[in-house]
C-alpha cells in the first residue's frame, strides 16, 4: 500500500484508514507493506502490529510550500528511489490510496506486473462544489483521473463517492467497488461507558474550508448563555486555519472557541471521552472516519447530513443530524445534546449498535480482500 501519511504521523482519515485496514489484512494472513512519508519519531524500516512500513523523506524545502503538485512529482520519485529498500520481497497487488503517490503506485504496479488498485478517498472536483478551477485544482483532478483508469479497480467508501467517482471521471460501474471506512472500536473506547462530560464541544479534522468549522463557530457565538459553561475547541491544521481563527474573531468567540492546532493521537481520545458534544461540520464529506472514531469513544454526535455521513447516520439513531452550513440547526442541535440527558444517553447507545454491525475493520478487510481476488 501506497499512502501519504500513516501514523503516528498525520491525524488525517487517510492514515487511519490504513493503519486499520493494513493491521486487519496481516490478521487476515496477507503480507503487507506501506510505503508513506518520513516522520521524526519513527524510523524509516519499521513493523508494527506485522505490517511493515518503510518511510521515505519526500520533502524539497527549497520548493514554496504552495507549489504543491511539484512537491507531489518529487515525493513520487523520492520514493520510487526508497524502492530497494525492499529486497527480493514482491508485492502481489499494489493498492494506492488517493492521488498523491499515484505515480509511484503505477511503477511499482508495472515493475512486478502486479495489479493496481486505488481507493479514491475524496476528489478536488468534489471539494470545490462539482467544479474545477485552474492551478493545482485542475493539475489535481487530471491526476485523479488518470489513476483511475490505470487501476484495474477502484474502491470508494461510500455510494455518495462511487457517484462522483463515476460521474466524474467517466468511469464504467464494473470497474468500481464500494468498501466502507472502518474503526477500531477498542481503541477509541473508553475506560467506562457512561461516564460523565463536561459541556465541551469538539470537533477535528483538516482545517480546510469543506469541513465547515466555521459554521461551528457561528453556532457557538448563538450559544453564548444558552448553556452554562459551554466551550469548543477545533483539533487540527490546515490550510483555512487563518481564515477559521478569523471567523472566530468576527463571531467575538475567542474565549468560547479554542483552535489547538495539532493534537495527538493519545490526547484526542482523552478529549473524546470527555466532550459532552461531537461535532461534524462538513460540507463536503466523502464518508467521515472521525464520525465512526467519535461513536466508537461513546461521545454523542451532532453531524452535518451530507455525502457520505448521511449514509452512515440516517435512520440509524446515532447522531443528530443538521442541515449543512445551517448554523442555527447546528447550535440547536449541541443544545439539545448539551441539555437533554436522555437525547445524549439514547445517541450512544444506538451507536454502539451501528458500529458492531457494520464498520468492523475484519469486515472492511474481508470486503477488500475480495476486490484483490478480483484483479489477482
Amino acid at each position: 500500500m501506497l499512502a501519504p501519511e500513516f501514523p503516528p504521523r498525520g491525524a488525517t482519515a487517510i492514515a487511519a484508514h490504513v493503519h486499520g485496514l493494513s493491521r486487519a489484512l496481516v490478521r487476515a494472513g496477507h503480507d503487507v507493506v506501506v510505503l508513506t512519508s518520513t516522520d521524526e519519531d519513527s524510523r524509516d524500516d519499521s513493523s508494527a502490529d506485522g505490517v511493515r512500513v518503510l518511510r521515505t523523506d519526500i520533502d524539497l524545502p527549497w520548493l514554496p510550500d504552495d507549489f504543491v503538485v511539484a512537491h507531489t512529482a518529487a515525493a513520487n520519485s523520492h520514493l520510487i528511489s526508497s524502492l530497494s529498500r525492499l529486497g527480493d520481497w514482491r508485492p502481489d497487488v499494489v493498492h494506492v490510496h488517493d492521488w498523491n503517490f499515484a505515480w509511484a503506485g503505477n511503477t511499482l504496479a508495472t515493475l512486478n506486473d502486479a495489479p493496481l488498485v486505488a481507493t479514491i478517498h475524496s476528489t478536488e472536483r468534489g471539494r470545490h462544489g462539482g467544479h474545477v478551477p485552474q492551478g493545482d485544482p485542475s493539475a489535481i483532478h487530471s491526476v485523479e483521473w488518470w489513476l483511475s483508469w490505470q487501476a484495474a479497480r477502484v474502491i470508494c467508501c461510500s455510494r455518495f463517492m462511487m457517484r462522483e467517482v463515476l460521474e466524474g471521471f467517466e468511469l464504467t460501474p464494473d470497474t468500481v467497488r464500494l468498501v466502507p471506512n472502518g474503526v477500531d472500536t477498542a481503541e477509541w473506547a473508553p475506560p467506562s461507558f457512561g461516564a460523565a462530560r463536561e459541556p465541551l464541544v469538539l470537533a477535528w479534522g483538516r482545517v480546510q474550508y469543506e469541513k465547515g468549522f466555521q459554521v461551528l463557530a457561528q453556532a457557538m457565538a448563538r450559544l453564548r448563555g444558552r448553556v452554562p459553561g459551554v466551550s469548543c475547541l477545533i483539533a487540527g491544521r490546515g490550510p483555512y486555519l487563518p481564515e477559521l481563527q478569523s471567523q472566530v474573531d468576527i463571531e467575538g468567540v475567542g474565549d468560547l472557541v479554542q483552535l489547538a492546532g495539532y493534537v495527538p493521537r493519545d490526547d484526542l481520545r482523552a478529549l473524546l471521552h470527555r466532550a459532552g458534544c461531537v461535532v461534524i461540520p462538513s460540507l463536503y464529506e466523502p464518508f467521515g472516519v472521525v464520525a465512526l472514531e467519535a461513536l466508537a469513544a461513546d461521545a454523542p454526535v451532532v453531524s452535518a447530513d451530507t455525502g457520505g455521513l448521511a449514509e452512515i447516520m440516517q435512520g440509524s439513531g446515532a447522531a443528530l443530524l443538521f442541515e449543512p452550513g445551517n448554523a442555527a440547526r447546528l447550535a440547536e442541535a449541541i443544545e439539545r445534546v448539551l441539555i437533554d440527558t436522555e437525547t445524549s444517553r439514547s445517541l450512544r447507545a444506538r451507536a454502539r449498535d451501528l458500529l458492531e454491525d457494520r464498520y468492523s475493520w475484519d469486515a472492511i478487510a474481508e470486503q477488500t480482500i475480495g476486490v484483490y481476488g478480483e484483479v489477482g
